[in-house]
């Protein structure tokens, strides 16, 4: 199982603070849990369209950082300041 974490607009459009998915293959990437979340609604698939960033076990990363039973991805759109 790996846990996925949402953060601010992410978590508001897709209403879901977090949530268990198992590991479906021996060999995942970020693209792949993207592809398993855009399936679950219309609501992940426009925020994952969207430029979001992603980390996983808190290091930022991107689509082909390999996934393993246990870790935590969390998804939090683009932090921009002034």
């Amino acid at each position: 199982m790996i846990e996925i974490k949402t953060f601010a607009q992410v978590r508001e459009i897709t209403g879901e603070a977090s949530v268990s998915l198992a590991i479906e293959q021996a060999q995942m990437t970020v693209a792949d849990i993207k592809t398993v979340l855009k399936a679950r609604s219309s609501s992940w698939q426009d925020v994952l369209d969207d430029g979001v960033l992603c980390a996983v076990n808190q290091v930022l990363c991107d689509d082909s950082q390999p996934i393993s039973d246990g870790d935590e991805v969390a998804f939090f759109p683009p932090v921009t300041g002034g």
